[in-house]
């Protein structure tokens, strides 16, 4: 069972990771919009460029970095909606608590640890 304390505690995480990913986020579009600049028209073989990481490497990683981020954000919004519902911090499986020492380290979990081993997540 949470506290009021704990409660204010995982809203602040939740706030500052979401404040982080998004941050993030516009960091990774910023980097998108340069390789899509650098790249332009132009059809190079960049794959076999003796200076370094390839266009296509980078865009294939900031892509990746671009998903993961709004994943996050996505998990963390759920958890404030949960949160804004009275439902945040209850598994949604078997509508226990979920300990504070797992929401401190995943703020945006929806089932507890028994559960979530059941489930394989």
């Amino acid at each position: 069972m949470t506290t009021a304390a704990h409660r204010t505690e995982l809203r602040a995480l939740l706030d500052e990771l979401r404040t982080e990913a998004v941050q993030r986020l516009a960091a990774i579009d910023e980097t998108i919009a340069q390789l899509r600049a650098d790249r332009g028209t132009d059809v190079a073989d960049d794959e076999h460029d003796p200076e370094g990481v390839t266009l296509s490497a980078e865009w294939a990683r900031a892509v990746g970095l671009q998903a993961a981020d709004r994943r996050e954000i996505a998990e963390i919004d759920d958890a404030v909606r949960r949160w804004e519902a009275g439902r945040y911090g209850v598994c949604i499986d078997c509508g226990r608590g979920i300990p504070i020492a797992r929401l401190r380290v995943r703020p945006f979990a929806t089932r507890c640890v028994a559960c979530a081993e059941k489930a394989g997540v």
